[in-house]
């Protein structure tokens, strides 16, 4: 077979969710799978991080926008390299492509109601273009792969898609995400002391930022310990802006807030957290959640949509939109050392369930599938 495989953005320095999985993915198919032959479409970027192998070409093609890559200079190269399908992994896919199309659609979040606050012009573009899009390339798609059992019934009952069109792939994750012992001079580059609480905040309103704050202040107000708040991916504005609207100006002082962490540095931060939380309102999966449990650190997560499917019945599970709910919890983990041992061990179980080694071998097939009913 020549697959070809989008991963627009992989090259970039500051890497995102569907970046890593799709890196992940490529990964694990050129270890395993020497026989095909594969076209992995990039932009350019600073960070060129694969390589080609034998079998495995990686094709730099245009510095232009998105919607321009995506439309008319990826499915330019696929023409010329005479491909058996592609592969597009970031919820959207040329409107005209001449070979059978794979989709991964990770989520429909842009059919969903829309938080009318969010201020970030690279969110409402992308939501903009994925409607106008996706509606378009959903029947041209011989696959559509998905990465939740709530997302695939999601996709099937909001877009009428039947389940023979469906395919449900689970994500993974790294590695080098498990417990650690020598850990101390990374974490040291955002914050000075370990046993903090850990989020992985942004202005996306689905990360739910404002409510964990909240929760975080009555924290405060109730807990002896009072662990600092250790916050990546959030801006000093958009801090203040939420601190000011609430009244939990008690927070300020409590809260790191280094910018982005690099992906390699994640290991390190959730071995020395006290707790991560996972608090979103939705996830079309929740790769954070296993990376946390990997490393043998409790999580206290959101009892909505893919995230009870991914971290197993025993995880603590809160009502996102309850800061009350979230505070109990943080002050349980704290005060009941019995169940803090029992949560990690929890975690460390689940993850093992969990592969980029698996997810690479579940695309594998399908690509056959696809290929022998071309």
């Amino acid at each position: 077979m020549r697959i070809g495989i989008e991963a627009q953005r992989i090259f970039r320095k500051n890497k995102h969710g569907m970046d890593y999985v799709v890196l992940q993915e490529v990964r694990e198919l050129q270890k395993m799978d020497k026989k095909n032959e594969y076209f992995v479409f990039v932009a350019p970027g600073e960070d060129p991080c694969v390589e080609d192998t034998r079998n495995f070409h990686i094709i730099e093609i245009g510095g232009n926008s998105y919607p321009i890559w995506e439309q008319f200079t990826l499915p330019k190269a696929v023409k010329e390299l005479n491909l058996d399908m592609l592969h597009c992994t970031s919820n959207t896919a040329p409107i005209r492509c001449k070979v059978p199309l794979i989709l991964t659609l990770h989520d429909i979040i842009f059919l969903e109601p829309r938080d009318k606050s969010n201020k970030s012009f690279y969110q409402n573009l992308g939501w903009y273009y994925r409607r106008l899009v996706v509606p378009r390339i959903l029947k041209k798609c011989r696959r559509i792969i998905t990465v939740s059992n709530y997302e695939m019934r999601n996709i099937m009952t909001k877009l009428d898609i039947p389940q023979e069109r469906m395919a449900m792939i689970y994500n993974g994750y790294n590695e080098w995400f498990k417990p650690l012992e020598d850990t101390q001079e990374v974490y040291k580059k955002y914050i000075e002391e370990p046993g903090y609480f850990f989020f992985l905040g942004n202005t996306d309103p689905k990360k739910n930022t404002e409510r964990t704050l909240i929760a975080y202040s009555r924290y405060l107000e109730r807990s002896e310990e009072k662990r600092k708040l250790l916050m990546a991916d959030l801006d000093k504005e958009y801090l203040d802006d939420i601190v000011e609207r609430n009244h939990i100006e008690n927070i300020k002082e409590n809260i790191v807030i280094p910018g982005y962490i690099v992906n390699s540095d994640l290991p390190y931060i959730y071995n020395n957290a006290f707790a991560f939380l996972y608090t979103s309102l939705r996830e079309s999966f929740g790769i954070p959640l296993l990376e946390s449990m990997a490393c043998g650190t409790p999580v206290i997560t959101s009892n909505t949509s893919s995230m009870p499917e991914v971290a197993g019945s025993d995880a603590i599970f809160v009502n996102p939109e309850d800061p009350d709910d979230i505070v109990s919890n943080m002050l349980r983990l704290e005060e009941d050392d019995q169940f803090y041992r029992k949560q990690e061990k929890i975690g460390l179980q689940r993850a093992q369930e969990f592969s980029w080694q698996q997810t690479a071998e579940h695309l594998l097939n399908l690509y056959e599938r696809v290929y022998k009913h071309r």
